[in-house]
C-alpha cells in the first residue's frame, strides 16, 4: 500500500509539473488550459498502472500540436473594402487516422480556443472507434450580418490558404459554430476548383447533392440524447415525461430537441446568444427550426407567434428553469458552478453535454459531488464526428446509405461509447465517473498507438 501511495504520488507530482509547463509554453490560454486539466486530473491511474506512458512521454508529446497554421485571410466586402481577419488550423494528432475536426467562424476564435477544441477532439475521435485523428480550425470572422456574397468571398480567401494543408487522407476539416452547408458548400467549391479534383472525401457535412451523408446534420443532437439516454436507463430513468432545457439554437441544440421530444420529453427552454425563452407548454419545434434555419432571426421572436412563451434577455439565466435533464448545447464554460447549485437545487437529474467544454471543471465537479448523473462531452456529443467518418467511408466507397442505416450505426457507436467509458470508469476505481472513464478510453487508445508508431 505505501508503495502504492509513493508512486501515485510521484505520478501526481509529474502530471502538476507538466501541467505547469502548458500554462507557461501557452500563456493567456485559458480555455486550452482548461481543457488539459481536465484530462490529466483523470489520467493519473492509468499512468501508475502504465509506466511506459511517462517513459516515453506520451503526454508530453500529446499536449505538443504536431502542427499549428495560422494565416491571413483577406477578403473584400460589398462596399468594396478590403477586409483582413484571421485563419487557424490545429494538426493535433494523427496517431489514428487523418486530423479530423470541424471549423468555427464566430469573433472569439482564437490560438486557444482552437487548441481546446483540437486538443479535446483527439480524444472524442478515439473514443468513437473510427479511424480518425484529431484537429481543428476556424476563423474570427463572424457570418452574421454579412451577405451571402460576402459569406463566399471570405470562405473563398480561406479556402485558398487551407487547401495547401488538408486532403482526405492528410487532414478532413467538417462545420461547427458558425459553418453550416452553405459554408462547406463555398469551401469545397473552392477546394475543388484549386485542386481541380473531385475530391468528395476531403470536408464532411456536405450537402447530399455533392457526397454528403444522410443523417449528418442531425448526428450531433441526435447522439447527445442517444448517449444520455443511455445513461438514464442505467439508472431506471428515461426522457419519457421529463422536462428538458436545451441551451441554443443552432444545429446541435435544434436536432437535441427533436430526439428528446420522440422520445416522450417536454422541452420547455432554449436560447440563443442573446436570450432565451421558456414555453411551459413545450416549446414548437417548426418554429424554431424556422426561425433559426430558414429566416436566421432571433429566438425572441418565438413569442410573438406563441404568446404563452416569454423571452427572457440574460441567456446564462436558462440554468435557474427547473428541469429534470439540461442538455447544455451552446458554447464552452456556459455552466458554472453558480448555474450548477441553481440547477441541482431546483431538482435536476442528468446533465448531457451537447457543446465543447460548456461545463467548467468547477461545475462538473459540484455535479459529481452531488451524485447528478453527468455526461461529458469528449463521449456524449461524439456523434457528429461519428458520422462525419461515416460520411468520409460513404466518400471512399462510393456509395450512398439510407438516414436509417447511418441512425442505426449512430445509435450503436453512441452506446459502445457510453458502456466502455462506464466500464473503464469501473476499472480504474471511480465508477459512473463518465468524465474519468472517457478520458481513459480515448487516451489510452491514442497513447497505444503512438508507442506502436515510434518517437516522431
Amino acid at each position: 500500500m505505501y508503495e502504492l501511495e509513493t508512486e501515485t504520488e510521484n505520478v501526481s507530482n509529474y502530471v502538476n509539473h507538466l501541467y505547469e509547463m502548458v500554462k507557461h509554453r501557452n500563456p493567456h490560454e485559458s480555455e486550452f488550459h482548461q481543457a488539459v486539466k481536465e484530462v490529466f486530473d483523470s489520467l493519473i491511474p492509468v499512468l501508475v498502472k502504465n509506466p511506459i506512458y511517462i517513459k516515453q512521454r506520451i503526454l508530453d508529446r500529446l499536449v505538443e500540436p504536431e502542427r499549428f497554421i495560422t494565416f491571413r485571410v483577406p477578403w473584400v466586402d460589398d462596399e468594396g473594402i478590403v477586409q483582413v481577419n484571421r485563419g487557424f488550423r490545429v494538426q493535433y494528432n494523427s496517431a489514428l487516422g487523418p486530423y479530423k475536426g470541424g471549423l468555427r467562424f464566430h469573433p472569439s476564435v482564437n490560438s486557444s480556443i482552437i487548441k481546446f477544441l483540437g486538443f479535446e477532439q483527439i480524444f472524442k475521435n478515439a473514443l468513437t472507434g473510427q479511424p480518425i485523428g484529431g484537429g481543428k480550425g476556424g476563423s474570427d470572422f463572424d457570418p452574421k450580418e454579412r451577405s451571402d456574397m460576402e459569406i463566399m468571398r471570405f470562405c473563398q480567401s480561406f479556402m485558398t490558404e487551407l487547401s495547401m494543408h488538408i486532403g482526405p487522407n492528410i487532414d478532413v476539416p467538417a462545420g461547427d459554430i458558425g459553418v453550416g452547408a452553405k459554408e462547406i458548400g463555398y469551401l469545397f467549391g473552392q477546394y475543388k476548383k484549386i485542386r481541380g479534383a473531385y475530391e468528395s472525401g476531403v470536408l464532411t457535412g456536405k450537402s447530399i447533392l455533392y457526397g454528403g451523408s444522410l443523417g449528418r446534420k442531425e448526428a450531433t443532437g441526435y447522439g447527445t440524447v442517444y448517449f444520455v439516454e443511455e445513461m438514464l436507463n442505467q439508472h431506471g430513468m428515461s426522457f419519457e415525461n421529463s422536462t428538458v432545457i436545451v441551451s441554443g439554437s443552432g444545429n446541435v441544440s435544434i436536432y437535441a430537441m427533436e430526439k428528446a421530444m420522440q422520445l416522450g420529453a417536454t422541452v420547455i427552454a432554449c436560447s440563443d446568444s442573446n436570450g432565451y425563452i421558456y414555453d411551459p407548454n413545450g416549446i414548437n419545434l417548426e418554429t424554431v427550426k424556422r426561425l433559426k434555419e430558414v429566416e436566421r432571426k432571433r429566438i425572441e421572436e418565438y413569442t410573438c407567434e406563441h404568446p404563452e412563451a416569454t423571452y427572457h434577455q440574460n441567456c446564462e439565466e436558462i440554468w435557474s428553469i427547473p428541469c429534470d435533464i439540461a442538455l447544455p448545447c451552446a458554447t464552452q464554460n456556459e455552466i458554472n458552478s453558480s448555474s450548477a447549485q441553481k440547477l441541482i437545487v431546483n431538482g435536476v437529474k442528468a446533465i448531457g453535454e451537447g457543446a465543447n467544454m460548456p461545463t467548467t471543471l468547477e461545475a462538473i465537479n459540484t455535479f459529481l459531488d452531488h451524485k447528478i448523473l453527468f455526461a461529458p462531452a469528449k463521449a456524449a456529443n461524439a456523434g457528429g464526428v461519428s458520422v462525419s467518418a461515416l460520411e468520409m467511408a460513404q466518400n471512399s466507397a462510393r456509395v450512398s446509405w439510407s438516414a436509417e442505416e447511418v441512425d442505426s450505426k449512430l445509435r450503436t457507436i453512441m452506446k459502445d461509447i457510453y458502456k466502455q467509458s462506464l466500464n473503464t470508469s469501473i476499472d480504474y476505481g471511480v465508477p459512473g465517473n463518465l468524465v474519468a472513464g472517457a478520458n481513459i478510453v480515448g487516451f489510452v487508445r491514442v497513447a497505444e498507438a503512438m508507442l506502436a508508431q515510434g518517437v516522431i
